[in-house]
């Protein structure tokens, strides 16, 4: 069985060997809905498909990007994008879930950004609304840790990032987010669950990974997209494509938000 760590350091040095630079400083990770933000975090400095870097796979979901773009933002940091992840529902494991922010990690990286399109379970959280994480639960019954790896998740969504956030988008609220395996949506019995776990968001994605970054060290920030009201909130029912289309009718609002974390990061 492969070392996951070792893959991350195998990726991490044909990243830094590809673009020609000694290291990275921040990572990106957008979920769905965001991908068009990738656009203005930077000067582009190169691009290539995930699939091409050891131990990551092309997106197997419409509406998932598959590049890292490296980029150099207003602050002069380097970062690298990820315009798509994996997810647990492939049955790839935790691991595969986790390699991006591992190997963003091996590359150097000292932030992460984990962005997520998720289902609302708060009203005046409208589609199209961003929303910081504040804390998680993580339902799948799954971690990346094998063996006796304790990590303190106390603060596992950066205070200091949350408080700079804000100074970028000052009426953005905070959340509970709230992590399902998937790819089923949420029954209305599971939201109510959630709900009343403590939760304000539900999804598919980013509690895993943030799990692992804060084992490898990273400062995690995160920040959900509320794509649609969650099962039994909602008088419709859930699809792919609305979640899709929220990302696209949010992109500027996206776009603006997470440039501007790039430009005081």
């Amino acid at each position: 069985m492969t070392d996951p760590y070792a893959l991350a350091a195998e990726a991490a040095t044909a990243l830094t060997t590809r673009f020609g630079v000694e290291r990275i400083d921040h990572a990106y990770v957008l979920g769905s809905g965001w991908s068009a933000a990738a656009d203005d975090l930077g000067e582009l400095l190169g691009s290539c498909e995930l699939a091409d870097l050891p131990g990551f796979s092309a997106p197997v979901v419409a509406g998932h990007g598959g590049q890292l773009r490296l980029v150099r933002t207003a602050t002069g940091a380097t970062a690298a994008v990820l315009t798509g992840r994996t997810h647990l529902y492939e049955g790839r494991g935790p691991a595969a879930v986790v390699h991006g922010v591992r190997t963003a990690a091996a590359a150097g990286a000292s932030v992460v950004v984990l962005t997520n399109g998720c289902g609302g379970l708060r009203p005046e959280w409208p589609a199209g609304t961003p929303v910081l994480v504040r804390d998680h639960l993580n339902l799948t019954g799954q971690t990346p840790l094998v063996g006796a790896r304790f990590i303190d998740l106390t603060d596992a969504y950066s205070p200091r990032l949350r408080e700079l956030a804000k100074s970028v988008s000052s009426g953005i609220g905070e959340g509970v987010y709230a992590q399902f395996p998937g790819p089923q949506y949420e029954t209305p019995a599971e939201v109510k669950m959630a709900k009343t776990l403590g939760a304000d968001l539900v999804g598919m994605s980013t509690t895993v990974e943030t799990i692992a970054a804060r084992e490898a060290g990273l400062e995690v920030l995160a920040i959900s997209l509320v794509t649609n009201a969650a099962a039994g909130i909602s008088p419709h029912p859930l699809s792919h494509e609305e979640v899709v289309q929220a990302g696209r009718d949010a992109g500027p609002l996206l776009r603006r938000l997470l440039s501007g974390i790039a430009g005081v990061l």
